[in-house]
């Protein structure tokens, strides 16, 4: 089955908007092919604030309108990708409120000497620093630490127990598939991540891109179903020939916009990361994106 997506989720940019009994939306204004971005403020009076999203002066304007009548007491980020985690400093130093994540970009990976793309907020450093199941506590809410790596090394979900809701970064998106990024990002630890999440329990995710998803365990299924038919079409691909990842991706991703087809070529190098990683592909002169791949006998 296809994957069910949520593109009509129609919230003007800069207004809070309540989306549950706990929680309320603000959107940042940075449309475009991979935003759709959303804060996530969850509470009454003492809120938690969740990716509090980019730096931008307009942005930061409409998120403190939206908390002016509130104390803020929890900033949790989910992952530090730039358009998720910027705006907690200027956040922090108006609110007072102490920072929550994994760790800094790339912090996942830090004991393998990996070095991160440039798409992450290299400045971030969270005051506290959580892990898998953590439990972060205010009034009125609980949040469970749920640690999801893949899309990044330090990707963190936040499961809210009142409402059984999970909230999810981008470790799943409601409007669109995850790219994952090599070398920070993971094939096979975001595989893994999405089967953590499946054997869970949750009622709703709520991504901050897109809609909210209300079905989760179809939706997840259709997740994994898709990577693992993306694996099949790329070793389709090395079985007719085509040995190299822009060949690779003119024909999986003929009908997708180009503008990202960069990011789809990320994703593909990293399944075959994966593949190689497994012994299943072979790699000349090694799992890079230039390289040429081949099937293992």
């Amino acid at each position: 089955m296809g994957i069910p997506f949520e593109r009509t989720f129609d919230v003007p940019f800069g207004e809070s908007l309540s989306v549950s009994p706990l929680i309320h939306r603000v959107l940042a204004p940075n449309p475009g092919p991979f935003t759709f971005k959303g804060v996530y403020i969850v509470g009454g009076r003492d809120v938690a604030v969740i990716d509090p999203g980019p730096d931008i002066p307009e942005h930061l304007l409409a998120l403190k309108r939206a908390l002016e009548d509130k104390r803020v007491a929890h900033i949790l980020v989910t992952h530090t990708h730039s358009d998720h985690s910027p705006a907690a400093q200027p956040l922090k130093e108006w609110s007072g409120a102490g920072t929550y994540a994994f760790g800094p970009h790339g912090s996942g990976k830090a004991e393998e000497g990996v070095r991160v793309e440039e798409g992450g907020d290299m400045a971030f450093v969270p005051d506290i620093r959580v892990r898998d199941g953590d439990v972060i506590e205010g009034n009125g809410y609980t949040f469970d630490c749920v640690f999801t790596p893949g899309h990044t090394s330090n990707h963190m979900c936040y499961a809210l127990r009142e409402e059984k809701a999970l909230f999810t970064g981008d470790h799943v998106m409601g409007w669109s598939t995850t790219v994952v990024t090599p070398p920070d990002g993971d094939m096979r630890a975001y595989m893994a991540s999405l089967k953590t999440l499946l054997a869970r329990e949750d009622e709703i995710l709520w991504p901050t891109h897109g809609g909210p998803v209300r079905n989760p365990k179809p939706f997840l299924q259709a997740y994994i179903d898709h990577r693992l038919e993306r694996e099949a079409q790329i070793l389709s691909c090395l079985g007719d020939g085509l040995s190299t990842i822009p060949d690779m991706v003119a024909r999986m991703y003929a009908d997708v916009d180009p503008r990202l087809h960069p990011a789809a070529a990320r994703s593909v190098l990293a399944h075959l990361i994966q593949l190689t990683g497994e012994g299943r592909v072979i790699a000349k002169p090694s799992a890079i994106a230039s390289a040429h791949f081949r099937i293992i006998p």
